[in-house]
């Protein structure tokens, strides 16, 4: 993961994305709770990095929308790299971290060596590093598994950790990239996934293999949100796997704005709209037909349900909490969510709905996709057109757009109320169809 936090990048590029460039700057800036001068900032910084992704001049021409706009097909991987390069680390250490990757990848070398490496290389304008900040660099190197130290004794030597490539043939490596490739594309989460398929495309193609080769697949996707908000999904993993809470500043989907800048002046200061929390992160869960990430929570309201994408300056807390704690507020959640079909803890309500079969020879796909997706709920009656369906969940709210989906193969029976809202939403569909 990324030493920094780019909570404005990836707001930024959702709004770009989902607006498809419809507001101009200051609604832009407005949006984001941040100045206009800030957002011109951002937008060079990110022209930067698209214009080291896409290196002929033809392609750093073009406008910052058209470079996050793409293909059809390849979407989300350039979406998702590009965000990391623009921020993985800070601008003044890419020249240096650049320079000591390319060290250790001729030998293994020392701290002071690389030190020596840095001083002699690094331009004129930038500050020359201490031996404290190449051990900083190691250390971080280390941890993301970059570099490995190799065995012997002190001073300890550093090499770049490729045995992965040096092991395989290049037909090992092109199944490996092909595999990584598919389910980097179709698995959650992906961010890992990437990164590594990055990685192996840049050295299939330093061996002199054929572009087209290391790209045999399209993709087409339409949740950008799914992947930009991986970004704090690892973090949050940590924090229920040490059992510590965490603090962030959260923007509720309702909120006007979806960020605000730090501020580091308090002559400057400006109210923003997001809410500070602090809570014990339980559990996490991903809407699949929504492409959403959400965190369940405890904290000082009890249960609580965050949407990933408006949280923003996470920190983990250094403090676990007592394991009974731990597990009397996993098993309270558990109880809550007994019966949601996603994250909903209203009051449970069961939910009756007829399925037409399809006609003809067709294969019973219809059936096949409740057995699939219908969860814990039962068929309970069986005719030859159709059959009914049962589920006890806790609300209707959730539920309601799986069985949308289903179109004219699904009839809600009860509740009532629910059948009332079913047709009413049907009704409003059809008057987007009738005659102008």
């Amino acid at each position: 993961m990324a030493k920094e936090s780019f909570d404005k990048e990836i707001q930024f590029l959702r709004m770009l994305v989902l607006t498809s460039g419809a507001f101009n700057r200051q609604q832009f800036a407005e949006r984001l709770g941040i100045s206009v001068h800030t957002f011109d900032k951002t937008i060079r910084r990110l022209k930067e990095v698209a214009g080291s992704l896409h290196p002929s001049s033809q392609e750093q021409s073009q406008e910052i929308s058209e470079t996050l706009r793409y293909s059809y097909y390849d979407s989300t991987d350039p979406l998702l790299l590009f965000l990391f390069r623009a921020k993985s680390v800070k601008e003044t250490e890419s020249q240096r971290i650049s320079l000591l990757l390319g060290a250790m990848n001729e030998q293994a070398r020392t701290a002071m060596e690389l030190l020596d490496v840095c001083c002699d290389s690094l331009p004129a304008d930038l500050a020359l590093p201490d031996e404290k900040t190449i051990r900083s660099d190691l250390k971080y190197l280390e941890q993301v598994g970059v570099i490995r130290r190799e065995p012997g004794p002190r001073p300890y030597r550093y090499r770049i950790q490729d045995d992965l490539v040096r092991c395989l043939t290049d037909e090992e490596l092109i199944d490996l990239y092909d595999f990584v490739d598919v389910m980097a594309n179709t698995q959650v989460p992906s961010v890992q996934g990437y990164l590594l398929r990055d990685g192996l495309k840049k050295h299939l193609l330093r061996s002199e293999m054929e572009p087209h080769a290391a790209e045999p697949f399209l993709y087409k996707y339409h949740y950008y949100s799914r992947i930009l908000d991986e970004a704090h999904l690892f973090t949050l993993l940590s924090a229920i796997r040490h059992r510590r809470k965490v603090q962030f500043l959260y923007f509720s989907p309702k909120s006007e704005k979806s960020y605000a800048s730090k501020n580091t002046n308090p002559l400057f200061e400006r109210e923003t709209k997001g809410k500070q929390e602090k809570t014990l992160p339980l559990k996490i869960v991903y809407d699949h037909q929504y492409g959403r990430w959400y965190l369940l929570s405890y904290g000082r309201e009890g249960i609580r349900k965050y949407r990933m994408e408006g949280i923003t300056q996470i920190m983990e807390e250094d403090e676990p909490v007592a394991e009974d704690v731990f597990e009397a507020r996993q098993e309270e959640l558990a109880e809550r969510t007994r019966y949601s079909w996603l994250i909903d803890t209203g009051r449970p309500v069961k939910v009756r709905a007829r399925f037409y079969n399809p006609g003809g020879s067709e294969p019973n796909f219809v059936r096949e996709r409740v057995h699939l997706q219908g969860q814990w709920g039962q068929i309970v009656e069986e005719e030859e057109a159709s059959f009914i369906y049962e589920i006890t969940v806790n609300g209707t709210t959730e539920i309601r757009p799986w069985l949308r989906s289903f179109g004219s193969s699904c009839e809600v029976l009860e509740p009532l109320q629910l059948r009332r809202e079913m047709i009413a939403e049907w009704k409003e569909i059809q008057t987007y169809y009738e005659p102008v």
